[in-house]
């Protein structure tokens, strides 16, 4: 079977930066949902088109193909009152930055924004500095991939655009383990303030 769209397809995967410094090379696949769904990145769903199981290959990814360039205006400062004890480095919390931009949301239910998921990057004793770029905006990556495994989705799978139980993979994002303060939306009505909302990341 070849990987076309509408196919599950395993993959291993090593992923480093340009200097082939390895970012991640997990034990277990990859698994999505091929054709044009978000599974992956567009070049590396291009790449493997009509390819069969045991197929590897390693392709370059600029910024623009991966995570976007590092957008500097995605930094924020917010008193530390707003968050939970303890509050340490590397904690996530979900929001919409500005609280004009979430209205926008909430009024348009066709909206495509997103909100984002802000990394705590640095604690002082009244404020703390969140940083709303994906970990690794901004950097030229490497991939390493062999197809492990190729399968024909089932309809329910192609209803809900992802293969079943792989609704939540990200690359380079550290994994999710239970802990339900990194997950915690935080709110506020200040201006440049993050505000709360109720979707959950996929």
């Amino acid at each position: 079977m070849k990987i076309e769209k509408n196919t599950i397809v395993s993959l291993r995967y090593k992923l480093t930066d340009a200097q082939n410094n390895v970012i991640e090379e997990p034990d277990s696949p990859m698994v999505y949902l091929h054709g044009g769904y978000e599974g992956t990145f567009p070049k590396i769903e291009t790449l493997l088109d009509g390819q069969d199981i045991g197929y590897e290959t390693t392709i370059q990814l600029e910024p623009s193909e991966a995570f976007g360039e590092y957008d500097p205006e995605l930094l924020k400062i917010e008193p530390r009152t707003r968050f939970p004890e303890p509050l340490e480095v590397g904690m996530q919390f979900e929001g919409i930055p500005d609280a004009d931009e979430a209205s926008d949301v909430t009024d348009d239910p066709d909206s495509d924004d997103e909100p984002l998921i802000y990394t705590v990057t640095d604690v002082a004793d009244s404020q703390v500095v969140l940083d709303g770029n994906h970990p690794l905006a901004g950097m030229a990556l490497r991939f390493w991939v062999q197809v492990e495994d190729i399968r024909a989705a089932t309809e329910d799978e192609i209803q809900n655009r992802h293969p079943k139980g792989g609704e939540s993979f990200t690359f380079g994002m550290p994994n999710d383990d239970g802990d339900d303060a990194d997950e915690e939306a935080f709110s506020g009505s200040a201006s440049g303030s993050i505000s709360p909302n109720p979707r959950t990341l996929h």
